[in-house]
């Protein structure tokens, strides 16, 4: 969400922002009668500290300096927790392959490494726009955060442009993990690009469009984990041969 002192704090967000709060404890409820917290720990994480952070922005929304500083706080979590995420969605996908899955752990780490790489040349790069808005740090932030966005839009292109070789039906699980976290993505890094050049008016709009979209990701999280879930069969896979030839060829390469 962007920082509230962008946001009036009208009746339409308030209640937008409420109804987002009663969604995510729904969502909370659902993850654990359902036991989904043993397959997707870290969204279960990621959903649970969106749900502490939300509430408590929400209690003290009125105190801007309690407000930052626990902004700050909470968003600096939920990218980390964001980025773990889309490595979960990824563990996911190959937990039929497991070289394949070990790669691909190794390659996130260097992609997350490389993040932190493109998150400082970034702000190095647009350090003059910081200044002029006289909120340096929330600034800085929203840059940081639009690396961050930038790179979890990236890999969730990717793993809708796989679906079909990863065996990613609609009706699973994980693509709806992946819809409602893509959803989001995709507006919050709309929000925060534009953020920084835009007047006051176009910053309401955006912070009630991040909300909103917001809301209805948990909804989509909340319709697909309160479904039962389609099993993938091979019919759905049709490169189902091709990546247990890669998974066989890399396991040969490691253990060399």
């Amino acid at each position: 969400m962007l920082y509230a002192g962008f946001m009036s704090f009208s009746t339409v967000i308030h209640e937008v922002w409420f109804l987002g709060l009663v969604l995510q404890v729904l969502l909370a409820v659902v993850l654990m009668v359902r036991g989904m917290w043993k397959k997707f720990p870290i969204f279960t994480t990621y959903t649970l500290f969106s749900l502490l952070e939300t509430a408590v922005l929400y209690a003290v929304f009125r105190n801007q300096v309690l407000y930052t500083y626990f902004y700050v706080i909470g968003e600096s979590v939920l990218y980390i927790l964001g980025l773990a995420l889309v490595y979960e969605i990824f563990i996911h996908l190959f937990a039929a392959q497991p070289a394949l899955r070990k790669m691909a752990g190794m390659v996130f780490r260097v992609v997350v490494f490389l993040l932190v790489l493109l998150a400082g040349a970034v702000l190095y790069l647009k350090a003059p726009l910081i200044a002029p808005h006289g909120s340096g740090g929330i600034s800085a932030l929203l840059i940081v955060e639009e690396s961050a966005r930038l790179l979890q839009v990236g890999l969730i292109m990717f793993l809708f442009l796989f679906s079909s070789a990863f065996g990613l039906h609609w009706r699973q699980h994980v693509f709806g993990i992946t819809l409602g976290l893509g959803i989001a993505t995709v507006v919050e890094l709309v929000a925060v690009t534009v953020a920084l050049h835009a007047g006051p008016t176009l910053v309401k709009v955006l912070n009630l469009a991040h909300v909103a979209s917001f809301d209805f990701s948990i909804m989509i999280w909340l319709g697909y984990l309160a479904l039962p879930e389609r099993v993938t069969n091979r019919a759905d896979v049709p490169h189902r041969a091709q990546l247990e030839q890669w998974n066989q060829a890399v396991t040969e390469l490691i253990s060399r």
